[in-house]
């Protein structure tokens, strides 16, 4: 590595509010407020006396995706879990230092003028009229609260989200991302109640960066369309890796590498890329409304081959250093689930733990742990899995208001006040071929869908994927489905460690050569649709190109209802094994509340809803709610 990080003590927070009375309110509860906001995926978080209690990202209340706004909606919820108000917290902190971020920002717009001015330009008023007035914006939104607004760099919030929640007593601690304040890729050692950042690569070196810049060449937006870029590698051949390694990135001995930064924009201008990166691989860049190309295939292939070994290399040389048997993950890099499985093969740890909200909205978890363990001194004591409670942090759904409301709208339901017999059912039609939307209990936290915010569908039928993406989800054809698996069953399937518990959808293991079929597509090209299609293992909807699955593992501990419908699904057709993808649709967050889950189940014609312990069919429902919910998704879609 190339640089030399400062050990996190009290010195590295900023508090920018004079002392008001003793360090903390040591009264019977002690409340602290994580948050992170203003870049994307804004977020709040609870803790009451070091137990989180309550993570939730503001996307899912204001229903704008990567909402980067002050999450005003998500710190009410988690103030009214409680029945709290602003005055009653001790201790507000925010996941990165503001002015830190302002001086990288200066410092390369002068580096870069004149070429950066329009985004100089574009940059600076919010920077001047929000960014800058963080503790006053801050207390604006918390009236009544009166104590310490503390700033932590970023990477430091992203390392302690990663090792404070984990289940290790200590462990090596890996951090990528796009960039925080400077730094892009940081690495260091969690031990008991402290974490200490140890050394890290600068911006503009980044493998974040590096990602989204791929991602923008090829036609998917930056922050969101990542994803999509990763579900496309499969199907290309990294064809350029040797121009990749030869003209854009090099990787040093210790792991630390370099971008050659004439082939990159993103310092300077609003866009990622120039003209130098499309004369090197021989076209332009994609326009988003054109069709996917050959070139992005294959650039998909590239850039994740090349970040793959980039990991590896920072991973070996973090695990030379440390010595740690363990691993923790966080960073938006972090939810890159096929270099996560390559790592767990082929690296040096024997376990590693991937923080599952790895992004900038895990950053408020970061926080508030930090000021918990590292600043106040307190003890920290680990679990079997982990601290997260499954992830399952937000607020809950169905209660008998939110019901109420749905009845009175028309909503036509059957209560069960039985669960196993309500999951019985569902397996049922799920045998039948039948889609099911569930929302049950707490939101998960992060961008996966874990069970209580979920659409649920057979993966033994071949065309399911494409049912799914085309008429409920609307998105592109090409995207593949997670696939949940009962934990004491996962093994049979997949190419994993016997009871290796694998909950957050975080790392791709293998179908395993048993349940895999003959290919039917011949050596001829052949297009996208066409290699969907084909039947690649007797599970064909959850099942990659290259073989590969984004497992979910459950057990019944877990998830009580899931669980019990795998095992009665099993009891139906022999496979313990379900589709799992979020309940949203193109361009939306997953469903948080009861009426977001009946909209977004008349709107996409999923079959079945399971709202709670009530279960509703699409064709009970009053034709004129089905009608307006058609007529109001009935406009195109942005990602």
């Amino acid at each position: 590595m190339t640089e030399a990080g400062k050990p996190l003590g009290l010195p590295a927070f900023c508090l920018r509010q004079p002392c008001l009375g003793t360090l903390a309110r040591w009264s019977d509860v002690t409340f602290i407020l994580g948050l992170s906001a203003f870049y994307h995926d804004a977020a709040a978080t609870l803790l009451r006396d070091g137990e989180i209690v309550f993570a939730a990202s503001e996307e899912r209340f204001s229903r704008l995706k990567h909402d980067a706004r002050f999450p005003t909606q998500a710190i009410q919820a988690a103030l009214d879990s409680f029945g709290i108000t602003p005055s009653d917290l001790d201790y507000v902190g925010f996941y990165e230092k503001p002015l830190l971020k302002f001086d990288r920002l200066l410092e390369t717009y002068l580096a870069h003028a004149p070429r950066g001015y329009r985004s100089f330009a574009k940059a600076m008023p919010e920077w001047l009229v929000k960014k800058l007035h963080l503790p006053r914006i801050i207390r604006s939104q918390l009236p009544g609260y009166q104590k310490r607004i503390l700033f932590c760099e970023h990477h430091q919030s992203h390392a302690a989200s990663a090792f404070f929640p984990s289940p290790f007593d200590e462990a090596a601690i890996l951090v990528m991302d796009g960039v925080g304040e400077w730094a892009s890729t940081s690495w260091g050692i969690g031990r008991k109640n402290e974490v200490e950042l140890k050394q890290r690569v600068n911006f503009p070196h980044s493998i974040g960066l590096l990602y989204s810049a791929m991602t923008a060449f090829c036609g998917f937006k930056v922050n969101s369309g990542e994803y999509k870029l990763m579900g496309l590698a499969p199907f290309g051949t990294p064809r350029y890796e040797m121009d990749f390694w030869k003209h854009l990135v090099h990787q040093h001995r210790d792991g630390s590498f370099r971008l050659n930064t004439d082939f990159f924009t993103y310092p300077f201008r609003l866009e990622m890329t120039g003209k130098r990166l499309e004369r090197l691989v021989g076209h332009r860049r994609r326009d988003p409304n054109e069709a996917i190309r050959q070139v992005d295939l294959d650039i998909a292939a590239t850039t994740q081959a090349v970040t793959e070994k980039l990991i590896l290399g920072v991973a070996a040389h973090v695990h030379q250093c440390t010595q740690q048997s363990h691993l923790c993950i966080a960073g938006g890099v972090g939810l890159n689930c096929v270099a996560n499985g390559r790592l767990l093969r082929e690296g040096p740890f024997d376990d590693i733990w991937i923080q599952p909200a790895a992004g900038d909205a895990g950053g408020s978890l970061g926080v508030a742990t930090l000021i918990h363990h590292q600043l106040l001194n307190q003890e920290r004591s680990t679990q079997a899995v982990d601290r997260l409670h499954g992830c399952l942090l937000g607020p809950a759904i169905g209660t008998p208001d939110d019901l109420q409301a749905l009845r009175r709208m028309g909503a036509v339901g059957e209560q069960h006040d039985d669960s196993i017999a309500l999951a019985q059912e569902t397996a049922t039609l799920l045998a039948k071929g039948q889609i099911v939307g569930v929302a049950r209990g707490s939101m998960e936290f992060g961008p996966r869908a874990l069970g209580n915010r979920s659409i649920l569908a057979d993966p033994r039928d071949p065309m399911m994927q494409t049912k799914l993406n085309q008429q409920i989800k609307r998105r592109e054809s090409f995207r593949p489905f997670a696939p949940v698996v009962t934990q004491e069953r996962a093994a049979d399937y997949f190419d994993m460690p016997e009871n290796l518990s694998s909950p957050y959808m975080l790392n791709t293991f293998f179908i395993r050569a048993e349940h895999r079929t003959p290919s039917s597509q011949s050596n001829e090209p052949c297009t996208i649709l066409d290699q969907i299609q084909d039947r690649r293992s007797c599970l064909p909807a959850i099942t990659h190109v290259d073989h590969s699955a984004r497992v979910q593992t459950v057990n019944a501990t877990q998830n009580r209802f899931l669980h019990a419908t795998l095992e009665a699904f099993e009891q139906i057709t022999g496979f313990p094994v379900l589709i799992n993808t979020s309940f949203n649709r193109r361009g939306e967050p997953i469903v948080c509340t009861a009426a977001d889950a009946y909209d977004c189940f008349l709107a996409s014609n999923i079959d079945v809803l399971i709202l709670g312990t009530t279960l509703y069919h699409q064709e009970r429902q009053p034709a004129h709610l089905r009608a307006t919910a058609v007529k109001e998704t009935s406009s195109a879609f942005e990602d």
